[in-house]
């Protein structure tokens, strides 16, 4: 019984304490990979980055987390350009859930606050 939920813990955790798997290590985008962070930190050095899928909806992006559209929070967007050109999440556990560390939306990033676009 013991094992069997230490083996559902560490799957449940795998996503969330990925690390660099190498995937990148010949990449032209490997240095531009390590330097990714948002405000909550540094991507890549504490997850691996996955494909994903998102939505749009309130001023805001939802991308799933264990198949539940969840709400990205703002200072887990990264803004800058997109190098890989699909989107991408890293996600971590915070209080015990997993959480997004960082995202990184595909064409562009949604100003959540019209105040941040300058004009001049």
């Amino acid at each position: 019984m013991m094992r069997a939920i230490i083996l559902a813990l560490v799957l449940l955790a795998s996503e969330a304490f990925a690390r660099d798997d190498g995937r990148y290590a010949q990449s032209p985008l490997k240095n531009w990979f390590d330097s990714l962070k948002s405000q909550k930190g540094f991507c890549c050095s504490d997850a691996d980055g996955v494909a994903t899928n998102y939505e749009i909806k309130d001023g805001a992006y939802w991308a799933p987390i264990d198949g539940v559209m969840t709400r990205v929070p703002d200072e887990a967007v990264i803004t800058e350009p997109n190098l890989k050109g699909e989107a991408m999440k890293w996600l971590y556990l915070e209080d015990g859930r997993k959480a997004f560390r960082c995202f990184l939306p595909a064409g562009g990033v949604l100003r959540a606050f019209s105040r941040q676009i300058r004009t001049d």
